[in-house]
């Protein structure tokens, strides 16, 4: 049965894995115009335009009538449309808060009742489950991060690739700049980051569930940008479902217990881990 010949096969990973080769690349013009344009705000700009927008959405829907909870509600949520961009759990909580905080000082949220300042937290907690934050905060792949991995992993035609905790997508675009004609596949446990996830990539097969739970065993190629903590745990999935042949890539944090095939450095980028599945 496969599921007892695991134990071996960590230990026969070490030595049957030919050396690490280490490559350095340095950046130069691309050959071709880039598949996306991606747009990002330095911080802290992100949650200004976020609270601001939620004092907008305030001022003109009491300007209309409308009761103070509804104006309430109504500001949350557009300042939660910045929110879920967030490059990080504290600057979600930071753009998320900033507007239902001010409107607190400010005097101006006398009247309301008192269960509408439970939704920017259950904002957050739809954004961010409690078990999510047991995995890595969302830190997004760089657009070029992944270049020249084709030169280092060979994929069949219409490989599956997945991105294990996609987040909002990031990874599985760089990964469409490498491979555009591999089937590209994500997994997020977040349903609005999933949601998001969607919409920024169509063109992906992206569904909302547990990365852990999921199967790996018909994914020529797994992508993780994950916790140090929890590559451990990534090995011993990736040694117990993925067939022999198949390939692990880490970005930033090696595996332990496993053997590098290769690892892939761009310059001032973080690394690539690259292994093969024996």
């Amino acid at each position: 049965m496969r599921s007892s010949a695991r134990p071996s096969r960590l230990q026969s990973t070490l030595s049957s894995v030919r050396p690490t080769r280490s490559i350095r690349k340095e950046r130069s013009a691309p050959d071709a115009p880039r598949t996306h344009t991606r747009i990002s705000l330095p911080w802290p700009l992100p949650a200004l335009l976020a609270w601001s927008l939620g004092w907008s959405e305030w001022l003109s829907t009491q300007a209309s009538g409308l009761p103070a909870a509804g104006s309430f509600v109504l500001g949350t949520l557009a300042a939660g449309l910045f929110a879920v961009g967030a490059r990080s759990r504290w600057r979600l909580l930071i753009t998320l808060a900033g507007f239902p905080l001010s409107l607190a000082l400010s005097g101006l949220s006398q009247g309301l009742p008192a269960v509408v300042w439970l939704l920017p937290l259950a904002l957050l907690a739809a954004a961010y489950p409690l078990r999510a934050w047991r995995d890595a905060p969302l830190f997004p792949t760089e657009a070029d991060a992944l270049e020249g991995l084709e030169t280092l992993v060979a994929l069949p035609p219409m490989a599956r690739v997945l991105d294990a905790g996609c987040g909002l997508g990031h990874g599985l675009q760089a990964l469409q700049r490498v491979w555009p004609d591999a089937r590209l596949e994500g997994i997020e446990w977040s349903w609005p980051i999933r949601l998001a996830a969607g919409l920024r990539c169509p063109w992906a097969r992206i569904r909302q569930g547990d990365m852990w739970a999921a199967s790996w065993a018909e994914q020529d190629l797994v992508y993780l940008f994950q916790r140090p903590e929890s590559m451990n745990r990534a090995a011993e999935k990736a040694l117990a479902e993925m067939r022999p042949g198949s390939w692990l890539v880490s970005l930033e944090f090696d595996v332990p217990g496993m053997r590098p095939h290769a690892r892939l450095h761009n310059e001032g980028q973080r690394p690539v881990w690259i292994y093969v599945i024996r």
